[in-house]
């Protein structure tokens, strides 16, 4: 499905529905967005919220034959405690039948894909990720990442809830900075963003600065997009050289 998500192409959602379980959770846009669909009566909502498995959407990748960069499970969580493993199995066998496109993973639940894949090889078409909103919730979940050898390291840092402090970012490929939306937002600080961008110098990482989200930089609420997605005037959409030139010529 295609998507207004910057730093991806499309979506693939072979699951819906997730469970909180960090401070990074409590906002959830995927809650907001899995009870309109519910509303909707969309195949694979019909309990809003609740984790559940979609046989339907399975497929999908296997009938685009042009390369596209995939974010999986945009509504949910791949490694979800409820995910049967016999299910997550034919994810990564669709993964592998279609090596022409490139599969972004992202999770919470970075001991289970550890636990995973000291089981099972990573395909070669696969990037992982792990949110970090926090320190104590969000920055141990790095270690669990680096330790994994796919193309793609990666850290979803959205919604930044405060300042990290000094991160470790060994064998970390890329870094997405963002602050959060809706009426609930909590406010991101300029400092916060401009600590994690100079470690990403430093250690020479790409930087991506998503938004700002519904408080700007000057710390006053109003509609997301007034707010832009500008950092100190300039717009830092930086991707990983694997992959850089398809983001660029807009592939």
């Amino acid at each position: 499905m295609a998507t207004r998500i910057e730093w991806t192409e499309a979506t693939w959602n072979p699951t819906s529905g997730c469970t909180k379980i960090s401070s990074g959770c409590k906002n959830c846009y995927a809650e907001v967005m899995a009870q309109r669909l519910r509303a909707m009566r969309t195949v694979g909502y019909e309990n809003g919220f609740e984790f559940n498995i979609v046989p339907s959407r399975l497929n999908e990748p296997l009938k685009k034959k042009k390369s596209t960069v995939y974010f999986v499970n945009s509504m949910s969580d791949i490694f979800h405690e409820r995910m049967p493993l016999d299910y997550l199995d034919k994810i990564f066998s669709i993964i592998e039948a279609t090596p022409q496109h490139t599969y972004q993973i992202l999770t919470k639940r970075a001991d289970r894909m550890y636990d995973y894949f000291l089981r099972n090889r990573i395909p070669s078409n696969v990037w992982l990720g792990v949110t970090v909103e926090n320190k104590s919730q969000g920055v141990p979940r790095i270690d669990k990442l680096r330790s994994l050898q796919a193309k793609v390291l990666f850290l979803s840092i959205e919604p930044l809830l405060e300042d990290l402090g000094s991160i470790n970012l060994e064998n970390i490929d890329w870094v997405i900075v963002g602050g959060e939306s809706g009426n609930r937002a909590r406010p991101m600080d300029i400092k916060w963003v401009l600590n994690i961008k100079e470690q990403c110098e430093n250690g020479n990482v790409a930087f991506f600065f998503k938004q700002w989200g519904t408080w700007g930089a000057d710390k006053i609420k109003r509609n997301k997009k007034l707010n832009g997605k500008e950092l100190n005037g300039r717009i830092w959409h930086q991707y990983p050289e694997v992959i850089k030139k398809q983001f660029e010529n807009g592939v």
